[in-house]
């Protein structure tokens, strides 16, 4: 490419934090006309992740779209982000992604390499995701954006939805927070390298894994965290489970530098945005107004919030670990009721859960450590 640029120059906004903001969206969508169709499993009334469309008693499609503005300056980068963004929607789901078009709107002025370089960093983690790339739309614009459509399966029986939570239930995040702060920094050229490094990393890996290794346990309720920030999904969560939800902030993992970054008032709009979305729902206590920007903070391409029983979260947590996902999972939380006012409660003591779930894991491998030592004193006899 003989035409040197930068990507994020063209945006105000980059990333999920382009996103219109769900107050916005939620005033809009009320006012279009309802749908109603058996075999329509999954609509938009629940603001879940993607639509699912049941074909057979075994079969279902999952159907979603995802485009944004520029968030890195690489443009090969800035498809993969786009691409594993919107390849998300379907793993949120519990589906495998399967046919995937391009959406693009580019400059007239710019470089077509740049495009074409966009588009090889998308089919790449099409590929990588195991679908097939077949077309796409593109127009002119003054602002580069990119995305997929993406249709993906899943059986009608185990599909994964944004509600269904219940009581005692341990919420768990695939990949650390911060990708908005990080990026915003670096926009200001304020960001260190690592800083930046570990946020394109998390921003490009799949959940291709996760929801994989998810497919081993009891999963009540799923969704992945992005625009609407940790606070604005669980949001969701909570008001379309009639739940209460607890975080603990200091259980939550973190991008490299990101809490710095928010201490410096590194905020990007959009997750001001979210914490007036969800302002009834919220109880943040005493904590850290740092935090409190932190969970509102709009993720890029970020990881899947599984809620699943707590005698199966050590599991979990284990078998997360052993998948080797390349980014850091953590337990942020709990369902303290169902049935309930929902309500998102901030409270410090996060490490007592993650402590809890590691107490399950010690008793499990002590009781594996007893079987193998009768079976011993067995087979000796």
């Amino acid at each position: 490419m003989a035409q040197e640029i930068h990507l994020t120059q063209f945006a105000k906004h980059g990333g999920c934090a382009a996103k219109i903001g769900p107050d916005t969206l939620s005033r809009i969508l009320g006012r279009l006309p309802k749908f109603s169709d058996p075999d329509l499993l999954v609509g938009f009334e629940t603001s879940d992740d993607a639509a699912v469309y049941k074909i057979t008693d075994d079969v279902a499609a999952i159907q979603t779209l995802d485009f944004f503005t520029p968030v890195v300056d690489d443009p090969y980068t800035f498809g993969q982000v786009a691409a594993t963004n919107a390849l998300s929607d379907v793993y949120a789901m519990g589906g495998e992604p399967k046919i995937a078009l391009n959406i693009v709107c580019f400059p007239e002025d710019l470089d077509p390499d740049i495009l074409g370089e966009i588009l090889r960093g998308g089919a790449e983690k099409v590929r990588e995701a195991g679908a097939v790339l077949v077309g796409g739309h593109s127009i002119q614009d003054d602002v580069p954006k990119y995305g997929l459509s993406v249709t993906g399966l899943v059986h009608p029986d185990r599909i994964y939805k944004n509600f269904g939570c219940r009581k005692g239930d341990v919420l768990i995040l695939t990949k650390q927070l911060g990708s908005g702060v990080v990026n915003t920094a670096v926009k200001a050229q304020m960001a260190s390298k690592e800083a930046e490094q570990e946020a394109i990393r998390v921003m490009t890996t799949l959940n291709k894994k996760a929801k994989e290794t998810a497919e081993n346990f009891t999963i009540h309720a799923c969704t992945d965290v992005t625009g609407f920030g940790l606070l604005g999904h669980c949001g969701e969560m909570a008001a379309a489970s009639g739940a209460v939800i607890e975080i603990g902030v200091k259980g939550v993992a973190f991008m490299q530098d990101a809490e710095e970054y928010a201490r410096m008032g590194l905020i990007p709009g959009g997750a001001y945005r979210n914490q007036r979305h969800v302002k009834d729902l919220l109880d943040a206590g005493d904590v850290d107004e740092a935090y409190v920007d932190l969970l509102s903070d709009p993720q890029t391409s970020g990881g899947l919030l599984f809620a699943v029983p707590q005698e199966e979260a050590a599991g979990f947590l284990d078998a997360l670990r052993n998948a080797d996902l390349g980014t850091k999972v953590s337990v942020v939380g709990r369902v303290a009721e169902d049935g309930a006012e929902p309500c998102i409660r901030l409270i410090d003591r996060a490490d007592n859960l993650r402590d809890k779930a590691d107490s399950l894991l010690d008793r499990a491998d002590s009781l594996l450590g007893k079987v193998d030592n009768l079976c011993d004193k067995t087979d000796k006899v």
